[in-house]
């Protein structure tokens, strides 16, 4: 089959690689009708995540129809159309029985495992994701094996379009999470912190839950721009405003700061020249810029609200301002499964149109273009599809 392959910071191919099979009794192969770049596959792209070999297999967004089924698969059958969560649980582990998926204590045994050396459970595997996650081949290919497929294929009807469906398998789930825990409601306000895909769909959900007020904080216009028209927010350009945090308190009633702020962008925001030395010494793991400026904006007693990936330490975290002010962190892998029954009928609905933000569609065969138009935010990219077998 053809596959996306990583061969090193900024360069991935497709190239003919062997074909996935059934290894286990509840696995299922899935034929890929549509797969999606995501921002956390640029930190991969950009070298940034350990653990990733030449030869690696991207891609934690996907959706396709069932092509075969291992013996002990129930939920399934041949030609069944699903969308794949990129959290990969057992179901039946201590976390998996809270709806707790991305805490899954069995489905990871890479290298994630291996360096936790108190004999902590490392967290659920995840699709395309590093061998600190399990290493499990991605879906930006052909055809990929689906382990614990009677946990983690979520049917959707026909009716709908691929780019209407696919952003159930990672994007979409991850902005309604990070909405949820910054408790976002009618006439809340909240600050955005990214306009990349996380952060534009994270405004969506926070309009149509009643959000009054909508701040959002990047550096890219054409994002702003589109944010702005979408979803109505306030656009705040870092670039030109050197404290957005600031700015944000100046517009809220008596100057307390938002409700709740949302840190969809992680640990490589564009820090001080500090943490960059820091982080390019490796004695840091991440930028703690667009934390510290959530934690800046939020008024006393409000929420922070972190769906950003991050990576190690963190240079001046602010806990003496946190604590100060009350606030309360909610953070992490997102739990995809639990929330898929209820964002479909807001899609159906027509509540949620998240095939908005895409602007490219490309075949499989030019994914290596797509990486490119993504990273370098070329031809105002938002979003991009791939589709196996286009030509």
């Amino acid at each position: 089959m053809r596959a996306l392959t990583y061969h090193g910071a900024h360069d991935v191919r497709v190239e003919t690689v062997d074909d996935p099979r059934i290894e286990q009794a509840d696995d299922v192969i899935l034929r890929v009708t549509a797969t999606a770049i995501c921002g956390s596959d640029l930190h991969l792209y950009r070298g940034k995540i350990p653990a990733v070999e030449h030869g690696d297999i991207f891609g934690h967004e996907f959706m396709g129809i069932v092509e075969e089924t291992g013996s002990e698969v129930s939920g399934l059958q041949r030609g069944d159309r699903v969308v794949i969560p990129f959290v990969i649980a057992c179901g039946a582990c201590f976390f998996c029985q809270h709806e707790l998926f991305a805490a899954c204590e069995t489905t990871n045994t890479g290298r994630g495992a291996i360096i936790n050396k108190k004999g902590i459970p490392p967290g659920a595997a995840l699709f395309g994701y590093s061998h600190l996650y399990g290493g499990i081949p991605g879906g930006q290919a052909e055809y990929v094996r689906v382990p614990k497929a009677n946990v983690g294929p979520f049917k959707v009807p026909q009716a709908l379009s691929d780019d209407r469906v696919l952003f159930l398998s990672d994007i979409l789930p991850t902005a309604w999470q990070a909405v949820l825990n910054a408790e976002i409601g009618q006439r809340s306000s909240v600050a955005i912190y990214g306009a990349g895909p996380v952060g534009l769909l994270s405004a969506a959900c926070a309009r149509m839950l009643g959000a009054q007020t909508i701040f959002m904080v990047d550096e890219c216009e054409y994002r702003l721009a589109y944010a702005q028209q979408a979803y109505g927010v306030v656009p705040i350009n870092f670039a030109k405003d050197d404290d957005p945090a600031d700015s944000i308190i100046q517009q809220t009633p008596g100057k307390r700061g938002v409700d709740a702020a949302i840190d969809a962008v992680g640990f490589e925001a564009k820090g001080s020249a500090t943490e960059t030395v820091l982080t390019t010494l490796k004695i840091e793991g991440s930028s703690g810029k667009a934390l510290r400026q959530c934690i800046a904006a939020v008024r006393r007693a409000g929420v922070v609200s972190v769906p950003g990936v991050y990576a190690g330490f963190i240079h001046g975290f602010l806990f003496g301002d946190a604590f100060d002010k009350g606030l309360t962190f909610k953070m992490g892998q997102t739990h995809v499964q639990r929330y898929l029954p209820e964002l479909l009928e807001h899609i159906e609905a027509g509540r949620l149109q998240p095939q908005d933000i895409v602007t490219h569609t490309l075949p499989l065969e030019e994914a290596a273009q797509g990486y490119t138009l993504f990273d370098k935010q070329q031809e105002d990219c938002r979003k991009v599809i791939l589709v196996p077998g286009a030509r």
